[in-house]
């Protein structure tokens, strides 16, 4: 017997000596020092040893068994040890190592421009006005003076939620939020989202911005837009800049004109860009109709304005010379990176 257990105190030695992981180590102390371990099956023979023999293998035994679970505490401290060194080597950094190079963000051309414009109606006295992009019928129609047999609308391409819900096709609906809200005097630019049932190509989209303005109080009237828009002009494309007003037909403004500014390429002699007009077109404008006041409970013989309406990815186009609005929404960092 005390060769069987000096036995197994070799053979322990020598498997905790090859042993690697944690989880090896753990059957060990099974295998040897368990309930059904090889030191317990030894010493369940002690009963067939006589009274001498008895004490001196008992304490052999013991002495076996505090060796064996001291190697057991030492490899398992070694084990830890060695994993530590190989987690602190695999996560080593080196800090001679350049650092990672972050790419930081631009404002999207759309956005730039359209702070842009914010800041040059802001110092005229604007503020910026917002609606819900889901509207009714009679915000985006019949408050314009667009009734549902108005031909206009037959132009319109309008997405219809319902009879009476649709996906608003200009921010002008935002205009008589405010009118019916706010009393004059009123100042406000209403940019935003608008939609309309356009095949995609290059100059239309489903989806677009506007810039729409409105001014209301007493005795406004054309000359007071037209310095307006003038300015604006000026401000945004250069002081060198040529506007002029040609006659229009919108319904909810009386009289009506659109805005054009001289080419920036050809100087009104006429070229590609302007496809030989010498003009390029950004907005319409007009004094607002009397009958949109009296729908906002505003009355015409008091008070008289003036609205303007501006499609910003035009505005943009133009600045940057862009002839396909598709970039804007494509998210190409070649094209964004450029500005």
């Amino acid at each position: 017997m005390k060769q069987a257990l000096e036995q197994i105190k070799l053979t322990a030695a020598d498997a905790l000596h090859k042993c690697g992981e944690l989880k090896e180590l753990d059957a060990l102390r099974v295998k040897f020092l368990g309930k059904k371990g090889e030191l317990t099956s030894i010493l369940k023979q002690m009963g067939k040893l006589s009274a001498e023999e008895r004490p001196v293998i008992g304490q052999l035994a013991n002495k076996i068994r505090e060796d064996i679970e001291g190697a057991i505490s030492e490899r398992m401290k070694e084990i830890k040890a060695e994993q530590l060194e190989k987690q602190l080597q695999a996560e080593k950094i080196d800090v001679t190592l350049p650092g990672a190079k972050f790419h930081l963000g631009k404002k999207h051309p759309l956005t730039a421009v359209l702070d842009e414009v914010k800041e040059i109606f802001l110092g005229m006295g604007f503020s910026v006005a917002e609606g819900p992009e889901v509207e009714t019928d009679y915000y985006n129609f019949e408050a314009l003076n667009l009734p549902k047999d108005h031909p206009a609308r037959d132009t319109q391409d309008t997405f219809y939620i319902n009879e009476n819900i649709l996906l608003r096709t200009q921010t002008s609906p935002v205009q008589i939020r405010v009118m019916e809200q706010q009393k004059p005097p009123i100042r406000v630019i209403s940019p935003g989202r608008v939609y309309r049932a356009d095949a995609v190509d290059a100059t239309h989209s489903p989806l677009f911005h506007q810039i729409e303005g409105l001014v209301v109080d007493k005795n406004v009237t054309m000359a007071d837009l037209k310095g307006t828009l003038e300015i604006f002009v000026k401000k945004l494309y250069g002081e060198d800049s040529v506007v002029r007003f040609r006659p229009h037909h919108f319904p909810f403004t009386e009289p009506s004109a659109e805005l054009d500014v001289q080419c920036f390429a050809c100087h009104g002699e006429g070229c590609r860009l302007c496809k030989g007009e010498g003009w390029i077109e950004i907005l319409g404008c007009g004094m607002v109709h009397p009958k949109v006041l009296q729908n906002c409970g505003i009355d015409p013989e008091e008070y008289s304005g003036f609205a303007f309406g501006m499609g910003l990815e035009r505005i943009v186009m133009r600045r940057y010379g862009i002839d396909d609005l598709r970039l804007f929404y494509e998210n190409d960092m070649r094209f964004l990176n450029q500005f």
